[in-house]
This record gives structure tokens, C-alpha cells and sequence, in this order.
């Protein structure tokens, strides 16, 4: 057994560990990072970038097929070997040389293993070999573990080896059939990117796709995959799974059976906090790790006293998206760093040390064709909250910019306003190639930007941004009435 002291502790080296390790690294502290799988975490190897370079293929493809003159030079589907081999090349092949190279030269030490809390500041790494190294911390620890799949109590569930996001974005062969249980973005994104390598996908939802998206969202992306050969079952749940020979048969409630080769779930999440020795400290393996807006572990518990313990990423279940997860360790980082040195932390909303926009002002895209770019509060949800709103929408196929982009253009943007201050509270985008308008959204929701103000952000013609001007028409110039348009 060996004993090793730093000043922080990161448990945990994807992408969230990574930046915690950088701020605190930066900042001063001695840093070292113990993971116990890859360097890059699920989002380099499993999850963000893999999953959307099988999605790209087909994408690109499709929006060529609406351009005439690009249409007419292709003549084939996606050539799955190349796909495969570009994601094969944007996961680094599952190794993680490179991350680690990164660490080494930020100055970040590396502890491969498996790390339990063993008491106060200390972390005790079991090695692949059995040798135990002895991790004591003089300012913090972080818990940056991220999330697993969940696998739901199906009989026969287990028996048929099922795959969860990590074997469907790394899986070297597409299945003739899959069988997808789940309607949320990872079913979504892979039944899109599944169909398009050419396997027959069969989505089973109990309730419709994209339930937590303004609805027309998941409604245009269920007509996309429909219209793509995907059957989309809504309504009935899975109660019982075999497999005979090569195919799995999958029994519903409804009495209706699908059968595929392979079968993904996609229902959630669940924290990978199990066997972390988190009872040492008075909390409970397994559970999702509630924390301040500065990242701290809360609990009763004497042992989590003196602000050294901090959750940040996933496993803190407050955004699960790899940008949100890198935002809250850059504040995490920071704020250990100001703790360390004994000054004062900002706490206060959207400080320099907390992670205010985890709470209303979250993006996210979902990379499926139609896209969809989300940012803040949804009309449902801005109405349970208590805010007094108005709902914009707009056709974006009035604007001269999808006419560029497609024929036939397919897309809705929704703008949610909140009528007592006039700023916007949430904005949804649907259509090809509507990521790139979500971060203009985003700076104006987290910017709280008046109505008034945004009618000199001038978008360019013909771009997909003239939406901002149709959706501002849309709730009234300053200075004219609603009813006719004159001025007062």
C-alpha cells in the first residue's frame, strides 16, 4: 500500500473530471485525477461524439438529397463501412493516449483504479493489479462519476443481452432489425442514426418522443423518423423478452410482439455512485448526489462539514448534458480554488463560483433531422412555475434562408415571454441545421436582453437567424399597437 497527498482529489477523468482537474490545476492546487475506465469519460468514447458522427451520414445525405443539383449527383445510401470508420477514428479508436497525454502536460497527476471514500478528504484507489494506493486530499474532493444506463425490471430482459447507448454508438455491425425501448433523445438520435446505416428500427414509447421538448418537437421528429422507415409504436410498454436463435422477440402490453436482432434501451439514467464508499460520509450508494449552486454535497451528516466534498457533472442530476456538467466544474473548480486561499466566494446568482443556469437556462440539441435546439423554459413549464407569458411561434419555411437551405423546409420556432419583465424566458427551434441558432437564444435568455433591446440585433438575410425578426413581428414593435400596426 502506498499514500499519496494533493491538494484536490477528482474521482472520476471524462470530460467534467477534466475541467474540475483544469481550474483547480490552473488555480494553484495540486491535482490529481483517478479514473478507472478511459480518460475522456462517456462523452469522448460513448456518447456525445460517436453518437453524432453516426448521425451525421445520414443527415448530410438527406439535406443533399433536398438541395436540386446536389440531389441529382447522389446515387447511393450511406456507405456504412466509412461511417463506422470515421467513428471509429472520433472515438480514438477506445484508447485514451491522448486525454492522458493532456493531463500530464496541464500538470494533472493520473491514478488509474477503482476510488472509494475511505473518511474525511481520503480516498482509498484499488489498481487492476490489487495494489492500493492511499489518496489524502488538503482542500476538496470531487465526485465527477457521471451516469449509466437504466435497465428496467422486463422479464427475460437481461437474458437477451441488450444494448444500452454504449454498445450503440461503439457496435462494429448494424443489425437488419433493432428494436429500440425508450422515446427520449438517445432513442430518438439512434433510431434516426440507425435507420440511416440501413437497419429496420422499431421505437417503443410508452408516451410520445421528446416528452420533456415543447410538443411539436417531438411530433416533427416522429413524422421525420416515420417518413425515414422507422415504426414508431406509442402507447404500449415491453413486458416480456426472448430471444430464439439470432432474434428477439419483445412482447407488449397490447398483446402485439416485435422482433429484431438487437434490442437498445434507452429509458434514463442512474448515477454511478454505487460501491463509492459514500456511507463513510453518511450518504447512500446508489443515490443521485444533491448539491449547492456551487457544487457542494449537502447532507446532515457531520462528516460532510468544512465545504470539501463537491459533485459535479451527472451525478448531481441537475442538467445531464456534457456542456452543462463543464460548466458546473469550471464554477466547482473556481470555487475551490477561492476556498482554498481563504477569500470569499460569489455565490450569489450567476456569480463567478455557481452554476446558476443549471436551473432555467439550459441548451440542448438534439441531433436528429429535423434538429432540435432547446434553451430554458418551455411553455408548460414556464406556466407551472407562475410565470404570466406569451408564446411566440413561427413557420421557419416562410423564411428565405430554409429556402436556400431545402426544398420543402420542415421547422418551428417557439419564443416564450415573460409578459411582466419582456424578456425571454425559453426558445425552442425545429428544423435542418438549427444548432447554430441555439447559443444567440441562450445569451439573450441568460442575458435577460428586453424585447425592446433585441429589435436592434439585426440578423442577417437570408439566414435561417431572420427567425429573431419574425418572432420580435410577431409580439409587437415598441411603439405601434397590436391591433393595427400605426404608431401611438
Amino acid at each position: 500500500m502506498s499514500s499519496q497527498s494533493y491538494d484536490v482529489i477528482v474521482i472520476g477523468g471524462g470530460a467534467v473530471g477534466e475541467n474540475v482537474a483544469d481550474r483547480t490545476a490552473q488555480g494553484g492546487l495540486t491535482t490529481v485525477v483517478v479514473e478507472s475506465d478511459l480518460v475522456g469519460g462517456e462523452c469522448s468514447y460513448w456518447a456525445c461524439m460517436p453518437s453524432k458522427v453516426l448521425l451525421r451520414s445520414g443527415a448530410a445525405l438527406a439535406a443533399a438529397r433536398r438541395v436540386p443539383g446536389a440531389a441529382e449527383a447522389v446515387t447511393g445510401t450511406v456507405d456504412v463501412r466509412a461511417a463506422l470508420k470515421q467513428r471509429d477514428s472520433i472515438a480514438s479508436n477506445w484508447k485514451d493516449d491522448g486525454q492522458a497525454k493532456w493531463l500530464d502536460s496541464a500538470g494533472i497527476a493520473l491514478v488509474r483504479g477503482h476510488a472509494r471514500l475511505t473518511g474525511i478528504k481520503e480516498v482509498t484507489v484499488t489498481q487492476a493489479d490489487g495494489a492500493v494506493t492511499v489518496l489524502t486530499a488538503t482542500h476538496a474532493v470531487v465526485i465527477s462519476t457521471g451516469s449509466a444506463a437504466l435497465l428496467p425490471d422486463i422479464p427475460g430482459l437481461t437474458d437477451i443481452d441488450p444494448w444500452t447507448s454504449r454498445d450503440a454508438t461503439s457496435a462494429q455491425q448494424i443489425p437488419p432489425r433493432l428494436a429500440v425501448i425508450g422515446g427520449g433523445v438517445v432513442a430518438a438520435e439512434m433510431a434516426a442514426a440507425y435507420a440511416s446505416l440501413g437497419s429496420a428500427v422499431t421505437v417503443i414509447a410508452r408516451s410520445p418522443l421528446l416528452g420533456g421538448q415543447e410538443p411539436f418537437a417531438g411530433e416533427l421528429v416522429t413524422a421525420a423518423l416515420i417518413e425515414n422507415g422507422v415504426t414508431v409504436l406509442v402507447g404500449p410498454s415491453t413486458t416480456e423478452a426472448h430471444r430464439e436463435g439470432g432474434a428477439v422477440t419483445l412482447t407488449l402490453d397490447d398483446g402485439s410482439t416485435v422482433t429484431a436482432e438487437k434490442v437498445l434501451v434507452a429509458i434514463g439514467r442512474t448515477p454511478r455512485t454505487q460501491d463509492l464508499g459514500l456511507n463513510t460520509v453518511g450518504l447512500n450508494g446508489g443515490d443521485w448526489l444533491a448539491v449547492d449552486d456551487t457544487l457542494l454535497v449537502q447532507g446532515d451528516s457531520p462528516t460532510l462539514a468544512g465545504d470539501w466534498l463537491y459533485a459535479t457533472g451527472d451525478v448531481n442530476h441537475r442538467a445531464l448534458l456534457t456542456h452543462q456538467g463543464k460548466y458546473q466544474a469550471r464554477a466547482a473548480g473556481d470555487a475551490i480554488v477561492t476556498r482554498a486561499a481563504g477569500t470569499p466566494v460569489d455565490n450569489a446568482p450567476w456569480g463567478a463560483h455557481v452554476a446558476t443556469a443549471d436551473h432555467a437556462a439550459v441548451p440542448q440539441v438534439i441531433f436528429t433531422d429535423p434538429e432540435v435546439a432547446s434553451v430554458g423554459l418551455t411553455a408548460a413549464s414556464a406556466v407551472k412555475a407562475g410565470y404570466r407569458i406569451r408564446i411566440l411561434d413561427y413557420d421557419l419555411a416562410n423564411l428565405g434562408g430554409a429556402a436556400v437551405l431545402a426544398v420543402g423546409y420542415v421547422g418551428k420556432a417557439r419564443a416564450i415571454v415573460d409578459l411582466d419583465r419582456e424578456v425571454l424566458l425559453g426558445v425552442t427551434f425545429v428544423g435542418q441545421d438549427v444548432a447554430e441558432l441555439l447559443h444567440s437564444a441562450t445569451v439573450a435568455i441568460v442575458g435577460e436582453v428586453p424585447i425592446n433591446r433585441l429589435w436592434h440585433a439585426v440578423p442577417s438575410y437570408p439566414t435561417l437567424s431572420e427567425v429573431w425578426l419574425r418572432l420580435l413581428e410577431a409580439y409587437g414593435r415598441p411603439g405601434f399597437t397590436e391591433n393595427d400596426g400605426r404608431k401611438n
